[in-house]
């Protein structure tokens, strides 16, 4: 409890440049407009949009606030905070987001372009299950990169795991084939793996993941398989491009979202699932093993939105 209270401290003050660029923007007009009327509506779109809420998710907000505005017989502009609020909560909600791997016999695929945090982000989450008591195998399958290997052999130490890793160069599914193996005869609970971050050859990276899968198919039937994409917040529509790109090369089942806390661009959060249908299903608010936490919407929207008068209650 002690660690989330933590958390959600870190989260407010991690959105804090997200909550200047939107939650100011808003409250400005809020209080700035005497009358709900188009133009209203309409400096409220530009603001969500520029908040990087992204256009799918704003029209549906918007027109999730239009009818709470007729239905409510709601005159006051100030009024529309809590219904703006409640209606960015409702787009986010993907259901129950499925943490189901956590439990079972896994096999994870983490997948992203260089630079987003991947491996510090594998790092932290072999970290993270360990803590839970499961058993987890690192899997070096990103041989593309040089240096991929070392980073990732630091953080599998840290976190006191085991790591299967190929020489620079060699085939990612041959590594992923010994690391089912070491990962069988360990019993591990969850096998983490690290693949390329290549997606100006969408094609090739195709073809390697489905090799991949091929080889868990064949010699790991058994495992529950999940593929998370790790995006950078700080890219902001970018990221929504490159989550969109990934979905197009393989079936992904969530989103990481790093680096939360240095930017202004945190609504696209709301944007992803939005769009996307796909949850966001932890996010990264710093450089500490800490820092990685489940995403909860709720969480997030509370501390988006965040007031200290509004602490007490």
């Amino acid at each position: 409890m002690e660690e989330k209270q933590g958390f959600f401290k870190r989260l407010v003050s991690g959105l804090s440049k997200t909550r200047d660029n939107i939650v100011t923007g808003m409250d400005s007009i809020f209080h700035g407009f005497s009358k709900i009327d188009e133009d209203f509506y309409e400096e409220l779109e530009e603001t969500l949009i520029m908040g990087d809420l992204g256009v799918h998710a704003t029209m549906s907000i918007l027109e999730d606030l239009r009818e709470k505005v007729r239905e409510q017989h709601i005159k006051e502009p100030i009024e529309c905070r809590q219904l703006l609020i409640d209606s960015i909560r409702e787009q986010m909600d993907v259901g129950v987001a499925a943490y189901e791997f956590e439990e079972r016999t896994s096999v994870v695929f983490v997948i992203g372009v260089n630079g987003v945090g991947k491996t510090t982000t594998i790092g932290k989450l072999a970290g993270k299950l360990k803590s839970q008591g499961r058993k987890v195998v690192l899997a070096a399958a990103d041989t593309f990169r040089a240096a991929a290997g070392e980073q990732l052999r630091e953080w599998a130490n840290r976190a006191g795991v085991d790591m299967i890793g190929g020489q620079e160069g060699a085939d990612p599914a041959s590594v992923i084939y010994d690391a089912v193996a070491a990962a069988k005869a360990r019993k591990a609970d969850v096998l983490l793996c690290d693949t390329a971050g290549r997606l100006h050859n969408k094609k090739n990276l195709m073809e390697e993941l489905k090799k991949i899968n091929r080889v868990i198919d064949r010699e790991y039937p058994e495992a529950f398989r999940e593929t998370l994409v790790v995006l950078d917040a700080t890219t902001g529509q970018n990221a929504l491009a490159q989550a969109k790109e990934f979905n197009d090369a393989a079936d992904i089942t969530g989103v990481i979202l790093t680096k939360m806390d240095g930017t202004a661009k945190g609504g696209i959060a709301v944007a992803i699932q939005a769009e996307l249908g796909i949850p966001v299903k932890y996010i990264g608010v710093g450089e500490t093993i800490d820092d990685l936490q489940k995403f909860d919407s709720n969480e997030f929207v509370n501390a988006l939105f965040y007031r200290e008068e509004e602490q007490t209650s």
